[in-house]
């Protein structure tokens, strides 16, 4: 579950106008721009899943590459913003829900985790989250990571980061991209990763 503290910083960041600065900030925009480069190269997509949606802003460049998209956000607010952005779009489906407790039998052809996960409240959070997310990718699947790097993410006060994050998806998954986005500013230093969900014959031949 995202911390009581955590949980309060989203809904204050939420109720501005433009939380994040994610239209507005060339660096947001070449973040989102790589990380579209880096799915377009696999192809469109069957079915994808968004964990955390922001206000829609990376939902809305995905959704012409995907035939369906399933939403998870924990905070309805974010939801109702990014509903709002896309609703020229009808394959969507929109969930509000902890990825920790979320569950389904569908299984994804990509999954998008980007700026999430650190909200949580501690490293073992983190990694049941990790292990939940990585069970619903179906076999050659791939999985986009993207957060802020360990040393940023402790100066905002949450526990971890990119690279401890990195660490717990490489227990299941293969990785087969990295990139790091910055800048001079401290706190615009990210790391963008592509992981592989290996077919099971693939993993007997390694």
């Amino acid at each position: 579950m995202i911390a009581d503290n955590n949980h309060q910083l989203l809904e204050r960041e939420l109720a501005v106008d433009e939380p994040w600065r994610l239209d507005g900030n060339s660096f947001e925009q070449e973040r989102y721009a790589q990380m579209l480069r880096i799915l377009r190269c696999n192809g469109d997509v069957g079915h994808a899943l968004e964990v955390g949606c922001a206000v829609g802003a990376f939902t809305e460049m995905l959704a012409p590459h995907c035939q369906r998209i399933t939403v998870l956000d924990v905070m309805p607010q974010a939801i109702k913003r990014a509903r709002q952005r896309t609703k020229r779009w009808s394959h969507i489906t929109w969930i509000t829900c902890d990825i920790q407790q979320f569950s389904t039998a569908e299984q994804f052809d990509l999954i998008v985790v980007a700026e999430s996960l650190y909200y949580l409240k501690d490293v073992a959070e983190m990694h049941a989250a990790v292990r939940n997310v990585a069970s619903m990718l179906a076999p050659n699947g791939v999985l986009l990571f993207g957060s802020a790097r360990d040393a940023t993410c402790r100066r905002w006060g949450h526990a971890a980061g990119a690279e401890t994050l990195m660490s717990l998806f490489n227990e299941s998954l293969s990785e087969i991209e990295r990139l790091h986005c910055h800048t001079e500013s401290v706190n615009e230093e990210y790391l963008l990763v592509l992981f592989r969900k290996l077919s099971h014959s693939l993993e007997q031949s390694k």
